[in-house]
């Protein structure tokens, strides 16, 4: 089988195995009671199954290890295929923190440092942030930073995705565009193993909206948060970040994840700041959120998640651009104008209800 075709295939077994789940997961999350109660801070008016993180767990460990049977993964060095553990088996363990919190209602504080020990651990394994790029200077290479800095990152980025999980179909379609994204560019940058993640996460992701689309059926809950979270950042430090070609690459590499994640990062650093200058605590929930901010001022809910969609689309494909992605430029003016009319319904929409 020729290496496109994996990818091709992760995506499909992914997806498919999703569509099919999902709706057993369902039946399940109802009979046994784990559903989500409606409350202030929440859009629904009632009770969800929050188990959807089950279906794309399923989907994506699915199609990486039919993947790894058909020999997709067969040729890595050592230190590549101990990443790529890194990040399966990485995600596999936040997916079972996020779980455990869907059932359980873990402490904040529990669930944290949970994710630190996850966390460290990929990095032990080499999930790890070497370098960083200033502006105007080359990569700067970090030393014993690296630890502190890749477990901010990934569990940052777990954290961010599930923050972000506030309306139907957000955090599923922000995952899924992000992994489209992510797909594209590292197979530019020549990494085809992080490439095959990128597309299986994409399949669950999409698959999932399916259900989780306004007005959804079932929600990912912490589960699927986390997992897909920790697997976009992972996916972005084996497959981007570790890249180390000439020297300008590299320094867009480094910057390039930053970019297709920018919109939850800048959500969650919002908010944390606006927290701590409150003298609130940074894990205390609120309606501070870019998509509590837009239903506040009038936004419909399908309106509010599809500029939130049209947002994380331009980012990523600015990313398409500087990366040298086939027409990575088209796709950034086609996201540009997306965009602008996106954000003239917003306006349109919230002068109406003026």
């Amino acid at each position: 089988m020729s290496g496109d075709l994996y990818h091709l295939v992760a995506f499909l077994i992914s997806h498919v195995v999703v569509l099919w789940s999902t709706p057993l997961v369902k039946t399940v999350g109802l009979k046994s009671g784990y559903v989500d109660q409606p409350g202030d801070r929440k859009v629904h008016q009632q009770p969800m199954v929050r188990l959807g993180g089950v279906s794309i767990f399923m989907g994506t460990l699915t199609a990486l290890l039919i993947i790894w049977w058909l020999g997709g993964f067969k040729g890595l060095p050592p230190n590549r295929e101990w990443e790529v553990w890194g990040v399966t088996v990485g995600g596999l363990a936040f997916f079972l923190i996020g779980l455990a919190d869907d059932l359980y209602n873990l402490s904040p504080l529990s669930r944290l440092a949970m994710q630190v020990v996850v966390a460290s651990l990929a990095w032990v394994v080499g999930v790890k942030i070497d370098f960083l790029s200033v502006p105007f200077f080359e990569l700067i290479h970090i030393g014993w930073l690296s630890l502190p800095i890749t477990v901010l990152w990934l569990v940052g980025m777990a954290n961010a995705i599930n923050w972000i999980d506030g309306l139907d179909g957000l955090a599923a379609g922000v995952a899924g565009i992000s992994s489209v994204v992510l797909f594209m560019v590292t197979l530019v940058m020549h990494q085809p193993a992080a490439a095959i993640i990128a597309a299986a996460m994409a399949g669950g992701a999409l698959g999932f909206l399916r259900y989780n689309f306004n007005p959804a059926q079932i929600f990912m809950g912490d589960g699927g948060a986390y997992f897909m979270g920790f697997t976009l950042a992972g996916v972005a430090v084996i497959g981007l970040v570790k890249t180390t070609a000439v020297t300008t690459i590299a320094v867009t590499a480094v910057l390039l994840p930053y970019l297709i994640l920018a919109v939850p990062i800048l959500d969650m650093s919002s908010v944390i700041i606006s927290r701590i200058s409150q003298g609130k605590s940074p894990f205390l929930a609120d309606k501070r959120h870019l998509h509590h901010r837009l239903l506040k001022a009038g936004i419909s809910h399908r309106l509010t998640v599809l500029f939130i969609y049209a947002l994380t689309f331009w980012v990523g494909s600015l990313a398409l651009g500087f990366s040298n992605v086939p027409s990575g430029w088209g796709f950034a003016i086609v996201a540009t104008l997306l965009l602008v009319y996106v954000s003239w319904q917003v306006r349109r929409n919230s002068r109406l209800r003026e």
